[in-house]
């Protein structure tokens, strides 16, 4: 086996960012929004949803206290891998970070994007992310590879699995097994969705994580709609949902945000406010299963995913029935229409 100094240097978080301030908002919203047919009313309601919760998103504390795991883990049980963060949207920058690395003679990077699930902005927009990275530090930039998706993998679907137990358990034990599992994940235009295997992907896990939780019944919503009006995007969206089960007798929801490593502002807002307020109106109990953050699992198979690819192994750890996905992707794979 090669040795890990003469394969990788560095692991690298590559994730979508937020503002850790009030005045950092409307700057990050229009790097999130430039070039997207976004009318400027949904910015500026957007801009309220953060500026409800103090203007400061916790996704970057959270992505901090990954890498802290991930830098305990290293250090108990390899690889010696020293680990960075960079983000498309939000300091720390993507060309920040990579200009870091360079001066820290980093010169080969394993990347762990912080998305579960293959679509234009959950893999290959961080793909261009890291190319635009690289051409602006420039030539001594470190090559960066991306670490395979990971929808499938045995480890990620424990995480999430223990994440919706808890919740479960939050209920009064005698109307735990009647609960409605609601899954949900970022809606992204319909066009955007039939050039890669998002909902695919999605269905897939979805089962996964309640086969492991003997419930047979189910849904996947969708939340964070940001597009034009006349643009169609994934549906069911989750308030309809949540007023359409309670329509249907249910009583009580539990919702996992499967979509979302993190609890950031679409979380938080979006399920935590606007579903839950929804749900009560209509009556039905709602709990909401925290994101899979710095679960054991998620951190266990982050490493097993940079020591699968520092070894050459062959094996790909999977589960269900949809194939692991490859090392690199399609020239076509994840195309934005």
């Amino acid at each position: 086996m090669t040795s890990v100094a003469n394969t990788y240097d560095a692991l690298l978080i590559v994730s979508f960012g937020g503002p850790e301030r009030h005045e950092d908002v409307l700057p990050f919203l229009e790097n999130v929004l430039r070039g997207r047919p976004v009318p400027p009313e949904r910015m500026r309601q957007v801009a309220e949803h953060y500026y409800h919760l103090g203007g400061k998103s916790p996704i970057n504390e959270q992505n901090r206290a990954l890498v802290a795991a991930l830098e305990k883990e290293f250090a108990d049980d390899g690889p010696a891998l020293p680990i960075y963060f960079g983000n498309r949207n939000w300091h720390p920058l993507l060309p920040d970070t990579l200009a870091t690395m360079t001066d820290d003679g980093v010169r080969r990077a394993l990347a762990f994007f912080t998305s579960a699930f293959s679509s234009y902005s959950g893999c290959r927009q961080y793909r261009e992310n890291v190319a635009d990275a690289r051409h602006k530090v420039g030539p001594r930039a470190p090559r960066v590879e991306k670490l395979r998706g990971f929808f499938n993998h045995p480890r990620f679907i424990a995480a999430v699995s223990d994440r919706v137990r808890e919740a479960i358990q939050r209920l009064p034990a005698d109307r735990q097994a009647a609960a409605m599992l609601v899954f949900t994940a970022h809606s992204i235009p319909r066009a955007m969705a039939d050039q890669c295997k998002y909902e695919a992907q999605l269905a897939e896990a979805c089962r996964l994580v309640a086969n492991s939780l003997d419930r047979t019944d189910w849904r996947l919503a969708y939340q964070s709609r940001s597009g034009s009006p006349t643009q169609p995007w994934l549906e069911p969206d989750i308030c309809a949902e949540l007023r359409h089960l309670a329509n249907q007798g249910v009583r009580d929801v539990v919702v996992e945000p499967i979509g979302f490593l993190s609890d950031h502002i679409e979380v938080i807002y979006d399920l935590d406010t606007e579903a839950r307020a929804v749900a009560e109106e209509a009556g039905l109990g709602f709990v909401r299963a925290a994101t899979v953050g710095t679960h054991p699992e998620l951190i266990g198979m982050i490493r097993d995913l940079a020591l699968e690819r520092i070894r050459g192994d062959t094996s790909r750890a999977a589960i269900g029935g949809m194939s692991p996905l490859p090392d690199i992707c399609a020239d076509d794979c994840c195309l934005p229409k």
